[in-house]
């Protein structure tokens, strides 16, 4: 009887435990899950003008090479020709939807010398085409889209390095939206003539999104710690 006495708390303890570490670990997924989709939200296209794509070509420097994005800057060639030179497309990207907007992008007209730029990391361009991390004084070209809120910023989506190498840069091998037929209208976020100082309604509307998103991920925080003790507690009444 007494080994019984002594076992039974041990047994109720140890269940306990596992317990807790099982509400531990589903708030945890919890919370890896729903921020992996506010750093895509984040990350991805959602805050470059995807109405227009542009051509840029040049030389690269201060590359941050990395999770969750490589980023560098590349100073722009003067004498850019009209729009997109004929070059190799990735086989995601050769479909006619695809490859006529990327074809018929013009070149980057907008008032800076430098662009920021933003790619994806090397877990995923080293399965689309490139298998090296680009180094300070490379020449790349580049076809993608100027930052709505930010219009020094570009995202590629896709680019050739100097060898001629076409690098994928979307992730379900397709636009992530069509584009407006050529040629634009005056006043984009790429064109010399766009109004630079005034915030855009995009702009505000990503605040907002920001907002929202880090407003739910405080809301799954709380479900899940309450969700976790509440269960805990249940169970423990039990035993």
């Amino acid at each position: 009887m007494r080994f019984i006495t002594i076992a039974a708390p041990l047994v109720r303890t140890s269940a306990r435990r596992v317990r807790l570490a099982t509400a531990s670990l589903v708030a945890s997924t919890m919370l890896l899950l729903f921020s992996a989709g506010a750093a895509q939200a984040h990350h991805g296209f959602d805050d470059f003008d995807t109405d227009r794509l542009y051509y840029i070509a040049g030389t690269v420097s201060q590359v941050r090479w990395g999770e969750p994005h490589s980023y560098f800057t590349v100073t722009i060639e003067d004498g850019l020709p009209a729009d997109t030179p004929q070059r190799d497309l990735p086989e995601g990207l050769q479909d006619a939807a695809d490859s006529g907007p990327i074809n018929a992008a013009p070149s980057y007209s907008g008032s800076h010398d430098e662009l920021a730029v933003t790619i994806a990391p090397p877990s995923f361009t080293s399965m689309w085409g490139l298998d090296h991390k680009l180094n300070d004084g490379e020449r790349i070209e580049a076809v993608g889209y100027v930052g709505k809120s930010h219009d020094d910023e570009f995202r590629p989506v896709v680019f050739w390095v100097e060898d001629g190498q076409p690098v994928n840069q979307v992730l379900n091998e397709e636009l992530p939206a069509t584009p407006l037929a050529t040629p634009y209208p005056k006043g984009d976020a790429g064109s010399a003539d766009a109004d630079q100082g005034a915030p855009s309604a995009s702009a505000d509307s990503e605040g907002m999104s920001s907002t929202v998103v880090w407003a739910g991920l405080g809301v799954v925080l709380i479900a899940a710690a309450a969700g976790g003790t509440l269960y805990l507690r249940a169970h423990s009444r039990r035993t």
